[in-house]
């Protein structure tokens, strides 16, 4: 969990081709997957069903879709966990399992059950930047995220 009183330290991690679970399939799950497949992760993401581009992905092969719901096994040897359901019941669940074995994880939905935040994310070129406001001011996180695109004129990937 996120400690309240301290300022987040930003880290680049290189997640290329390490397992990454993402459960849900709706709008926010589609968002992050898109931006998490620039970093070039094995994604497997666990949903009753998908967005069009989460099917286009599957389709693609770029991600692994199971069309069912959530099961305490999916866990097994995922190395970062993004929970992006509606069901708070189920989020807090995948969190307290991720937690229970030492899985860093990612509740979109609740910043107080994320061991790290999601930024929003510039890439151009060799220049990545991330951008995060500690849960506390999405519109100020934006309105950099936009100053920083047009100075550096980069790609534009959103979270």
């Amino acid at each position: 969990m996120v400690n309240k009183k301290s300022r987040l330290f930003p880290m680049f991690v290189d997640i290329g081709g390490r397992k990454v679970l993402v459960v849900g399939g709706g709008t926010i799950a589609s968002r992050r997957i898109g931006t998490l497949l620039q970093f070039d992760p094995a994604i497997t993401v666990v949903a009753l069903e998908g967005t069009e581009q989460i099917t286009k992905w599957e389709e693609q092969g770029k991600i692994r879709l199971l069309r069912r719901a959530f099961q305490t096994e999916d866990l097994a040897g995922a190395e970062m966990v993004f929970a992006a359901t509606n069901d708070r019941s189920l989020n807090e669940k995948i969190y307290r399992e991720c937690r229970q074995q030492n899985i860093p994880v990612n509740i979109s939905s609740d910043k107080e059950l994320c061991d790290f935040h999601f930024p929003g994310v510039v890439i151009q070129e060799e220049i990545t930047v991330g951008i995060n406001a500690s849960g506390k001011n999405h519109r100020k996180a934006k309105q950099a995220r936009m100053a920083i695109e047009q100075c550096l004129q980069g790609e534009k990937i959103y979270e």
